[in-house]
């Protein structure tokens, strides 16, 4: 995944969420729907959020240093840490709590025929950050479902993104049910009880970006590239077997290192230009790949 598509997703995604903010906020403040608040609420939390990824993704690129000498890739792994805490706190407790406040002192609701048509203006506005996002992340993706790709992801902003924009496309769901349902019944505590289940949806995304964020932080093996450089160096000729393996993201880049048994005939000048063949063609194969370290030995 490259910085130009991960810039595009950020940019859609904070120039929809504005839009939508902008107008939730209008709609909540002559409606007064509670609901309507939270999901106004949660759009310029967002907004927020994108300008956290921005800052991570363009920090993250910097040159390596003699002191960060791989670079600081995973600093983008942080501000997307930040993003799901905000999203958690801003977004999700200030919903329940606004709920909550609305569910012991209803308030009526007004003009609610004008909210759901600006709910359904900005389900338009999220589908298209949305469809923004899923194109950027379409080649990495490849033929792994949706659920799974979100599992094994390292462009932490790109997850961070597809997850707002998923949970925001839900949340008008939830606001636009209430709301309907306080039209038609006439009973205000439809529109808080819709606050509620927003702001309850906002922690259950933030809690699992930030535990995939939390595993990337942690230094998450990328299982793709650690199969795929194990195959093809089980079929060297030089290669006796591979010990240990270990394909390490930093990043949007991946750290490889590698314990194998070599043929013991190999003189040490015929191991060496082996081992730089191998490494040179491990690159090629997987640009992700910055760092090569092998290691010869007979035993893990």
């Amino acid at each position: 995944m490259s910085h130009a598509d991960s810039t595009s997703a950020i940019v859609y995604a904070f120039a929809a969420n504005l839009g939508i903010a902008l107008t939730k906020t209008g709609a909540a403040a002559w409606t007064g729907s509670g609901s309507l608040l939270a999901e106004a609420i949660h759009s310029f939390a967002d907004c927020g959020n994108q300008v956290l990824l921005f800052i991570g993704m363009k920090r993250s690129a910097r040159a390596a240093t003699q002191q960060h000498p791989m670079g600081f890739g995973r600093e983008s792994y942080i501000w997307s840490m930040m993003v799901a805490i905000t999203l958690f706190s801003v977004g999700g407790l200030f919903s329940i709590h606004e709920g909550w406040l609305r569910y012991q002192a209803p308030q009526a609701v007004e003009n609610a025929g004008v909210a759901l048509l600006i709910l359904l203006i900005a389900v338009v506005l999220e589908a298209f950050s949305l469809k923004a996002a899923l194109s950027a992340m379409q080649t990495e993706r490849g033929n792994r479902g949706l659920w799974q790709w979100f599992r094994e992801t390292q462009s932490s902003e790109l997850m961070v993104v597809i997850g707002e924009d998923l949970a925001a496309l839900l949340g008008l769901v939830i606001a636009a049910t209430m709301l309907s349902l306080t039209l038609v019944t006439g009973n205000p505590l439809y529109d808080a009880l819709g606050s509620i289940l927003i702001g309850m949806l906002l922690i259950i995304v933030a809690v699992l970006v930030g535990h995939e964020v939390h595993s990337l932080l942690l230094g998450e093996a990328d299982k793709q590239i650690r199969d795929r450089v194990r195959i093809y160096l089980e079929k060297q000729p030089g290669v006796n077997r591979v010990l240990n393996l270990w394909a390490i993201s930093h990043g949007k880049q991946v750290m490889v290192a590698i314990k194998a048994e070599l043929q013991a005939d190999l003189s040490v000048r015929e191991a060496v230009e082996s081992i730089n063949a191998m490494e040179k063609q491990i690159k090629i194969d997987h640009p992700r790949i910055n760092w090569v370290f092998f290691e010869i030995d007979n035993s893990d």
